[in-house]
């Protein structure tokens, strides 16, 4: 996903062409700092097999897409999609939010996605198409794929699990709906997903944590520091459960990249942080993403980060 401006190309839905990724280089911190150290010691890429795209048995967490829209403009957001009553388990009692990136039908409607909305330091296109590999697989497909597995996986631990959407609307929602939906849900953590669409070449994940914001509607003070300690165990956990590096162009090498321009993190009053598994638009990366078996690596990773952090 790339966050600076808009980033629609209408005739073309599965085959976006991006532009560089524009990020703010973060310090390396301890938490990142442990992950790297993990990922030396696991070493390699990970699942390095060919695309599987098409096979949904490697997915024990799958859940059934609700019915599609019926086209029309949604207007305020439908009940987010949540889990089955909570089971017993260490984390009984805790609300997660999966935000998944964009949504499929985010290209059929142009108007309402590049409309603007505010985002506290400015106003900002409601949402984007979103990226895809060079064989079209799109973020939008990936996203809630991975979305689908870490709900399950959280299930397990006992987690009241809700999804900001779950293809179950024409379009959306816009990131400062996105913001509020983990607002009213109360959660504990929020995480938002994506896939990258840099260059050829730049490979691995970064974590996006909220800089310090007070600015119209946006106030982030509470939330920075919870949400760096979320970030840090998302990224120690994905490294060692994918044996995917920290991004090489985004981070400083720490994986962890601090930004002030993101409306789903500036309207966040409950701590959250996205997360770009990797980068689309690099064969290599390409692979990985596409790869079933790895898709629920990232989605045990993330999963695992997010349970280190509600237990402390």
């Amino acid at each position: 996903m790339s966050y600076a401006g808009p980033d629609f190309e209408p005739p073309q839905p599965r085959r976006p062409r991006r532009g560089p990724l524009t990020v703010a280089l973060a310090a390396l911190v301890p938490g990142a700092l442990l992950g790297w150290l993990v990922y030396e010691t696991v070493g390699g890429s990970g699942d390095t097999g060919g695309p599987d795209r098409a096979s949904t048995s490697t997915s024990a967490s799958a859940a059934p897409t609700e019915p599609t829209g019926d086209g029309k403009q949604p207007g305020p957001s439908p009940t987010p999609t949540a889990s089955a009553p909570a089971a017993s388990g260490p984390l009984k009692g805790k609300v997660v939010v999966i935000d998944p990136g964009h949504n499929p039908g985010n290209f059929r409607h142009p108007s309402e996605i590049n409309r603007t909305v505010d985002i506290g330091t400015n106003r900002k296109e409601c949402d984007t198409t979103g990226t895809s590999t060079n064989d079209g697989y799109t973020e939008a497909e990936f996203t809630l794929d991975v979305a689908h597995r870490m709900r399950a996986l959280l299930e397990k631990q006992g987690a009241a699990v809700k999804l900001t959407q779950d293809g179950d609307r024409p379009y959306g929602p816009c990131v400062d709906e996105r913001a509020r939906i983990g607002n009213e849900a109360k959660a504990d953590a929020v995480v938002s997903i994506h896939a990258d669409g840099s260059g050829a070449g730049n490979r691995g994940f970064h974590v996006i944590l909220p800089g310090s914001v007070r600015a119209g509607a946006a106030d982030t003070r509470a939330i920075v520091a919870p949400s760096r300690d979320l970030g840090e165990r998302v990224a120690g956990r994905f490294v060692a459960v994918t044996g995917s590096a920290p991004s090489n162009y985004a981070g400083d090498g720490g994986g962890l990249v601090t930004r002030k321009d993101l409306g789903g993190l500036n309207l966040s009053t409950v701590p959250k942080v996205f997360i770009e598994c990797g980068n689309m638009r690099d064969s290599k990366d390409a692979a990985l993403l596409t790869s079933g078996a790895w898709r629920q690596k990232a989605a045990q990773g993330i999963s695992e980060g997010i349970v280190s952090f509600l237990r402390g």
